[in-house]
């Protein structure tokens, strides 16, 4: 594995004989490149919704195949980038594609987002890396189509290999991950064997929140609405005690986030705090409150605690 990626974590080798390796997951926005992550690590590490742009910031999930270990970054959607999250997130993106030994372009061949797709395509043209396509909801998608559009995108001689998938179902994600893990070179892991994600249990909680924000408000609530963590502590019992900050940038979207008497933020509360429960392995005491904060995505320490770079 390249050795210019600074962000790894020092090296853990469990065995003689493994390989290890960085595999970038790169697309359009909402291509489906959590979902895919999710199913090669074999759970859940990166959040979901049908909302375009979801992942924010480069995220790293480990995913095992034989003596192998695969780090996937999981990246924001790549777009033509208009305000300065925007360019966070694209920044992001590219970030976690730099020093990778591999990287995967998925893609929604149902929308297909053609105007961010060709740009992206072109960007790969001169990178250095193993590139794989990889065509998603292949369970929802015409043959005749599906099919025409991988050969488009193969004639050009850019993609080393082609794979049908649905990141959704599982189908094709044993044959990516194999071939994946081929490509791997010889060398210690970089993380512990039960390690799944990079991501911090205070990081994690937040996305959580966030996920079950867009699930349950869908188009009610825009893209720019963030969770803030505000503490995270854990108590004698060996539960956790998490406050959040939801934060939205003006007064009008502070009662779409409420409900009518708070029903809507403790539906919330409650979805994430089971799932967070699931996840963590341990009784979760979660606690929610608004803040209008106009403006917010121009303020730095929204960008840390995303994991974002400051970009101007």
């Amino acid at each position: 594995m390249a050795d210019t990626n600074e962000n790894l974590p020092p090296e853990h080798t469990p065995s003689d004989g493994t390989k290890c390796g960085v595999v970038a997951v790169l697309g359009p926005p909402n291509a489906g490149k959590s979902t895919l992550v999710n199913q090669l690590v074999g759970q859940k590490v990166a959040i979901t919704s049908a909302k375009a742009q979801t992942t924010r910031a480069r995220l790293l999930g480990i995913a095992l195949h034989g003596d192998t270990q695969i780090i996937l970054a999981d990246t924001p959607g790549i777009f033509a980038p208009r305000r300065r999250l925007d360019r966070a997130m694209v920044s992001a993106a590219w970030e976690g594609a730099h020093a990778a030994d591999a990287i995967v372009l998925l893609i929604d061949p149902v929308k297909q987002r053609r105007h961010e797709l060709m740009p992206l395509i072109e960007s790969l043209k001169d990178r250095p890396e193993r590139k794989l396509l990889a065509l998603n909801k292949v369970d929802a998608s015409p043959k005749e189509p599906l099919l025409a559009l991988a050969q488009e995108l193969a004639d050009g001689g850019l993609f080393d290999e082609v794979f049908f998938i649905s990141a959704l179902t599982g189908d094709g994600v044993p044959e990516l991950k194999a071939h994946l893990a081929a490509l791997m070179p010889e060398g210690p892991w970089h993380y512990p064997e039960d390690q799944v994600s990079d991501a911090s249990e205070r990081l994690l909680a937040a996305e959580i929140t966030r996920e079950q924000l867009y699930r349950q408000l869908h188009d009610e609530l825009p893209y720019d609405s963030a969770v803030r963590p505000e503490a995270y502590k854990h108590r004698k019992d060996g539960s956790v005690e998490i406050h959040q900050q939801i934060v939205v940038g003006r007064e009008s979207q502070r009662p779409i986030v409420l409900g009518k008497r708070g029903a809507r933020i403790k539906a919330i509360g409650e979805a994430a705090r089971t799932e967070l429960a699931e996840l963590l392995g341990h009784k979760v005491h979660l606690f929610l409150h608004v803040k209008v904060e106009e403006g917010w995505d121009e303020n730095r320490e929204h960008y840390e605690a995303m994991g974002l770079d400051w970009v101007k």
